[in-house]
């Protein structure tokens, strides 16, 4: 193809994403407002069914956003006697700020570990050497879209009684040797921020769980710590999903595999067709399912230089993410804190356009420029 300047591809355009739901949406939205439940109501016990059934969980919830999801799981561990405050919860250093942000807000230490240069998900052999006598759990983020889990990771949590805590933002529907992102550790977080592969029209989260005890403290804690109006079982908080946010995921949930499918297929094509030494494009999982490709994330030297390319030539792109939380003013105490891997992943990632919407003149355009 020639390689021509043509409109604008934005790195996601969230029309184009829900055009498939248009009409859908305007019945679900007149049937909202035809609706006496607003929060907590038929629409959220209907999607907490459904979701949970595609993770394949006995439980879900629906709550206000992703970083609230992590906390309230915190949170109901701490009001149940498993962590207490201080305790320390192992962590990617390489990660968006809201995993660690979810560790500091709940009174709760978060211990970083380096990456894996190849996944960009935490480095599994380097989290023992971190563990210690105050370690009560490991939060793994499923970062990009790869479920981030093996074999060492599960003896460790059970060699020193650790939960494992998903983050599990960026990859509704990944799985790990046949189970869902959400139902690999003891508990998960989920975001359906509006970008996310599964994403409602403005904040919401969501939280699986097996454990009955967790389940129900969540569900006290995510409603002013209380189950019956106006009888306060625990000091909790306003962290609930709206009925409309609910109603609407339950129709994206629908064509989430299909989705997926089409992220995989975009992917795969620009990763087999892109041919430039200056980029290291990310690697294949050897597991396809194990990948929903949230994100297409590249990695190069000459970053702004690449960047100012590809805007001269009309292609949008971000930086997932530029600053590590470490070498955040958030985090000053952790300012002299040194994680090579990460570092040198924030300071060289670049994430290209592969979203539902591009068409395959678009991909073309892409690889060619």
């Amino acid at each position: 193809m020639k390689n021509k300047k043509i409109k604008k591809i934005d790195f996601f355009n969230i029309k184009k994403a829900n055009e498939p739901y248009k009409e859908s949406f305007k019945k679900v939205f007149g049937q909202f407002l035809n609706s006496e439940n607003i929060v907590l109501g038929e629409k959220t016990e209907e999607f907490e069914r459904k979701f949970s059934s595609y993770c394949g969980t006995e439980f879900a919830l629906g709550v206000s956003n992703g970083l609230d999801a992590l906390k309230l799981i915190l949170m109901a561990y701490i009001e149940l006697g498993i962590f207490k405050t201080d305790d320390e919860i192992i962590v990617p250093a390489n990660t968006y700020i809201a995993s660690i942000l979810s560790i500091t807000q709940s009174g709760l230490k978060p211990i970083l570990v380096d990456a894996d240069i190849e996944t960009y998900n935490i480095d599994f052999d380097k989290i023992e050497e971190k563990i210690s006598e105050k370690t009560k759990g490991i939060m793994i983020v499923h970062l990009y879209g790869e479920i981030a889990a093996s074999t060492k990771l599960f003896e460790l949590a059970k060699k020193y009684n650790l939960k494992i805590i998903e983050d599990s933002a960026q990859a509704h529907g990944a799985e790990y040797q046949g189970k869902k992102a959400g139902n690999i550790g003891d508990a998960s977080g989920f975001s359906f921020y509006p970008s996310k592969n599964l994403g409602a029209m403005g904040d919401a989260g969501g939280i699986t769980t097996n454990d009955p005890e967790l389940f129900e403290t969540i569900r006290y804690l995510r409603n002013y710590g209380s189950k019956i109006k106006y009888e306060n079982r625990y000091k909790g908080f306003n962290n609930r999903i709206d009925e409309l946010q609910a109603a609407l995921l339950i129709k994206k949930l629908e064509r989430l595999d299909i989705e997926n499918s089409i992220r995989r297929k975009n992917a795969d094509y620009l990763s087999k067709n892109i041919n430039n030494s200056k980029i290291i494009l990310p690697k294949p999982p050897d597991n396809l399912e194990s990948h929903v490709w949230h994100l297409y994330v590249t990695r190069t030297e000459k970053r702004n230089k690449f960047i100012e390319y590809l805007n001269s030539k009309n292609i949008g792109t971000l930086i997932h993410y530029p600053i590590p939380p470490h070498k955040q003013k958030a985090y000053i105490e952790m300012k002299d804190d040194i994680f090579p891997i990460s570092e040198k992943m924030h300071n060289t990632v670049v994430s290209l356009p592969s979203n539902i919407h591009l068409t395959q003149y678009e991909l073309d355009y892409i690889v060619n420029t």
